[in-house]
């Protein structure tokens, strides 16, 4: 039975994602990938995506909540999943049932590990400058490794850290790996999994680490970057719509909430099924659409479950239009918006369909 009605969905490529994975494994064929599969595979979609992880034999992935965590588990039971955010006391119970590894990153949640009856796998998170999460001290950090190692029922799988400016920043970056490094300095018997690079220090740094037994890649799995030159990536995403109406303007009608756009000439105006509650946000006002590989500007306000386009003769109903993904980059948007690439994928809404193309999914 059909479940899917309207016609406003994600396009999801596993060629381009398998050649994402193939592109970082190939520059780091002695270290394990851990794909980061938080926030929904940042918009595109956490289970779709992780099969075709799976599918090229990986085994381990890193979420940020709890509930991702089980969402994955529920799915794959046999992989190893690190929940790289903030867990509470009282949900040590809920992820070692579910064999959840946790983040070990302040006083509270050690001793709370240490108190708790349940069998636990931990990675420790060491705060090397970025002062978001995580043990900044040396010997601290020595002293609650040698800790977890001793506790009976606990398992201490891993150490890392994360860069704050991996992508721009040299000066501040070689800071933190130094940091990281006296932290591993101090501690007497380390911890079999160390990984510190995101996608910007993999892209640029891992190579050179012989520490290093994995490596953390978020953006990147899913084609995009912040750092120049661009590395050699494809995106994964691509946002589409279909053409529900098509208006014939007369001089003196308006389009849209607050009649902000008025013509004076007859204009075609396309309607499309998708607005800001899909995470297409009122900012794209300025920008544009393709349709048939020609942009179309954008008019009037966006709505919650609509927007309007310009066209032209070319342009009928039914048609498809490209948000972004394909002449028109998510990087564009980024730019039009005032953001970064990250955001403009996260936002898009769980009321869009992932659909994966590609491979044999076309």
């Amino acid at each position: 039975m059909k479940t899917i009605y309207r016609p406003t969905w994600t396009e999801i490529n596993q060629d381009a994602l398998i050649h994402n994975i193939d592109f970082f494994e190939k520059m780091n064929p002695n270290k394990i990938m851990i794909p980061v599969i938080k926030a929904n595979a940042y918009g595109h979609g956490a289970i779709n995506v992780m099969k075709v992880l799976y599918e090229k034999g990986i085994r381990y992935a890193a979420v940020s909540l709890l509930e991702e965590a089980m969402e994955l588990r529920a799915a794959f039971d046999d992989l190893d999943i690190l929940m790289l955010g903030p867990i509470m006391p009282d949900d040590l119970p809920v992820a070692s049932m579910h064999r959840i590894e946790i983040t070990v990153y302040d006083q509270m949640i050690y001793d709370a590990i240490m108190s708790s009856s349940d069998w636990l796998i931990c990675h420790i998170k060491v705060d090397s400058g970025m002062s978001r999460y995580g043990f900044k001290k040396p010997n601290e950090v020595a002293k609650m490794v040698e800790g977890l190692q001793l506790a009976n029922h606990v398992s201490l799988k891993g150490i890392y850290t994360h860069f704050a400016t991996a992508n721009d920043d040299e000066v501040f970056y070689q800071k933190q790996l130094s940091h990281f490094k006296k932290v591993l300095k101090a501690i007497k018997t380390k911890p079999l999994m160390i990984h510190i690079s995101n996608s910007s220090s993999t892209l640029k740094y891992e190579k050179d680490y012989d520490f290093t037994t994995h490596y953390r890649l978020g953006i990147s799995l899913y084609g995009l970057s912040l750092d120049q030159p661009k590395p050699d990536l494809m995106p994964v995403m691509s946002l589409k719509s279909k053409v529900a109406q098509i208006k014939e303007l007369l001089p003196g009608d308006c389009v849209g909430y607050g009649a902000t756009y008025c013509v004076s000439e007859p204009e075609r105006i396309a309607i499309l099924p998708i607005g800001y509650a899909d995470g297409f946000l009122r900012r794209n006002k300025t920008g544009h659409v393709e349709i048939h590989g020609t942009k179309y500007k954008i008019v009037g306000i966006i709505c919650m479950d609509a927007c309007f386009i310009k066209v032209d003769e070319t342009v009928h109903e039914g048609d498809t239009a490209t948000l972004f993904g394909g002449i028109i980059s998510a990087d564009d948007v980024a730019k039009r918006l005032g953001t970064i690439n990250y955001e403009v994928c996260t936002s898009i809404s769980y009321r869009v369909p992932r659909r994966l193309t590609g491979g044999n999914h076309d």
